[in-house]
């Protein structure tokens, strides 16, 4: 499950109004999620969080599901 706060990093940075992320959703399945919105809305993410993500574990996030998993293990809480 998406947790609220990964919810609204990822709403904030995109400027959409509040909709439901599912772990099962692709980045292009949500409005304003883009190429050219990928990488603000990744480094939002490492930044709320205090996090880097490398190359190759950005390259391996299938969904919304793999994105919330890796912040969980780099943050200790999953």
């Amino acid at each position: 499950m998406i947790s609220e706060r990964l919810r609204r990093v990822i709403l904030h940075e995109l400027n959409v109004p509040d909709i439901e992320l599912r772990d099962d959703m692709l980045a292009t399945e949500v409005p304003g999620w883009d190429s050219l919105t990928h990488v603000s809305v990744l480094a939002a993410v490492e930044k709320e969080f205090g996090i880097r993500f490398a190359g190759l574990e950005i390259m391996r996030l299938k969904n919304l599901g793999d994105l919330q998993k890796l912040v969980a293990k780099k943050t200790g809480t999953g």
